[in-house]
């Protein structure tokens, strides 16, 4: 029987049509079907006309992309395309939603450092400093990939942490000689790259997007004031915790088909020892990487001296471009034009576009006030778990964490003031679930950075995310009850 073929006579090809049928079928059914009003009416909120149209785009999109019918770019244009023939937005406004995104440099950016410092040999060099430290034991690699990533990622913003760690990934994974989508240990470890630094991004109000946003709505609209060590006494915990559920998982799913790198350890501990010293090119990419990662680090008080905004993608805009003045460094851009995923670019912008859409057109609204409208006959550690579990759907549906919890948390916080909780006991854990952007490549920028380097399917990081998804949203729901208790929340 031919490769191309599985056991039931089926081609490749012949199955990629089938999804497709089913999924625009599916589409079909969800636009043109009239759902009652108990349906498109949930505690208040409405599902429009144009929002059963861009839900059913959405439907067609998650299929698309969960079984790669098609190159999952194309599947994001297809999806801006589609909303635009169905009249929910201009196809012009669709597009400047998500390609005039700022997000489009950070990740031009990214991908010119990550090759340069693989291009320089700085890559190897820092993955052998990686090595010296965990050895050559495979699972002893993923977990000193997802620790570091949880340390870096409490502190500064967990796509610039998978911005760093990815090539040193790379690196380590072209140095074994590893294909892509071929090897368990690639899976894993850059699976690691993102899930770590998504970790992290619990601990602390620097960890993430929303965790400052959440902070300030309780402050503008319930009067509550969350400190930075507040957060860290929920957030820290779950990081914790978090770390050999991660690890194992992946060891499980994943498991890595050699136990030991190539490499000895006593061959590892001579290399580290007899590196040649730094190149040009590799100091000049050492300098940049440094500066660059030193302006996200301290960001905030840059802001307040030079007075002006510090998105993450400007220092990284500014200090990329460095690599391409005249003599700075001696590698060609040809050379790095290659290691571009412009399709990977194309992925995180048209699911943005389709995020906004959707924001725009009621149909999170509508799915927020569906998930969450009736929580207060629950008991509170329920409460708070179905908090957790429906801000982590709406993480799949709206592709960007921080568009997720400005919708959902004011519309908690209105809930928990309405039924007589604390504010701070559902828009807390609201907050820490925006972190839970494990099943969709597109949920989050951090997951696209891990997935740009090739090693993984969208297939390969939903089976194990929706696992990890479930797991995380009990240890949320259970270290913020268990502290809650302790410190009278609830």
């Amino acid at each position: 029987m031919s490769s191309t073929r599985n056991t039931v006579g089926l081609s490749v090809n012949q199955k990629k049509w089938i999804y497709i049928a089913i999924s625009f079928a599916a589409m079909m059914i969800i636009k043109n079907v009239t759902f009652p009003s108990s349906i498109t009416t949930i505690n208040g909120a409405e599902l429009t006309a144009t929002g059963q149209e861009a839900l059913s785009v959405l439907v067609l999109a998650l299929l698309l992309w969960i079984t790669e019918a098609i190159p999952f770019h194309f599947t994001g244009i297809l999806a801006m395309a589609l909303l635009s023939v169905f009249g929910v937005n201009s196809f012009a406004n669709i597009v400047k939603v998500g390609f005039g995104n700022i997000n489009v440099i950070f990740f031009i950016g990214v991908f010119i450092l990550s090759a340069f410092i693989n291009k320089s040999g700085l890559g190897k060099r820092l993955v052998n400093i990686c090595l010296s430290i965990t050895g050559n034991s495979t699972k002893f690699i993923l977990l000193g990939f997802i620790v570091t990533g949880v340390i870096l990622s409490m502190w500064i913003s967990n796509m610039a942490v998978a911005a760093m760690l990815m090539p040193l990934a790379k690196s380590l994974l072209d140095e074994e000689g590893v294909e892509p989508l071929k090897s368990n240990f690639g899976k894993a470890l850059m699976m690691s790259v993102a899930w770590g630094s998504l970790i992290g991004g619990f601990g602390t109000p620097a960890g993430n997007g929303p965790n400052p946003l959440a902070i300030g709505f309780m402050k503008d609209m319930a009067g509550v004031d969350v400190s930075f060590l507040d957060w860290m006494k929920y957030g820290v915990p779950i990081s914790i915790i978090l770390i050999p559920v991660a690890w194992g998982l992946l060891m499980l799913v994943f498991k890595p088909e050699m136990t030991h790198l190539k490499k000895s350890n006593e061959e590892i501990r001579k290399e580290f020892k007899n590196q040649p010293k730094l190149s040009r090119d590799e100091i000049v990419t050492l300098i940049i990487f440094i500066v660059t990662v030193l302006t996200w680090i301290f960001s905030a008080q840059l802001k307040k001296l030079l007075g002006i905004d510090l998105p993450i993608a400007l220092p990284i805009a500014f200090t990329s471009m460095l690599f391409f003045f005249p003599g700075v460094s001696t590698i060609k851009y040809k050379e790095i034009e290659k290691s571009m995923s412009w399709s990977s670019i194309i992925l995180v912008l048209s699911g943005v576009s389709l995020g906004m859409v959707l924001y725009d057109s009621g149909v999170a609204n509508w799915i927020a006030l569906g998930l969450l409208g009736r929580i207060e006959n629950l008991s509170p550690i329920l409460m708070v778990f179905v908090v957790v579990l429906s801000v982590s759907i709406m993480n799949i549906t709206l592709s960007s964490a921080t568009v997720s919890a400005s919708i959902v948390i004011p519309i908690i916080i209105g809930l928990a003031m309405n039924i007589g909780v604390h504010t701070m006991a559902l828009a807390f854990p609201a907050a820490l679930a925006s972190s839970l952007a494990f099943i969709l490549i597109t949920s989050t920028p951090t997951n696209v950075i891990a997935y740009s380097a090739g090693y993984f399917s969208i297939k390969d990081f939903a089976k194990v995310g929706v696992i990890m998804t479930v797991f995380s949203c009990i240890v949320v729901a259970v270290v913020m009850y268990g502290v809650g208790l302790m410190t009278g929340l609830y």
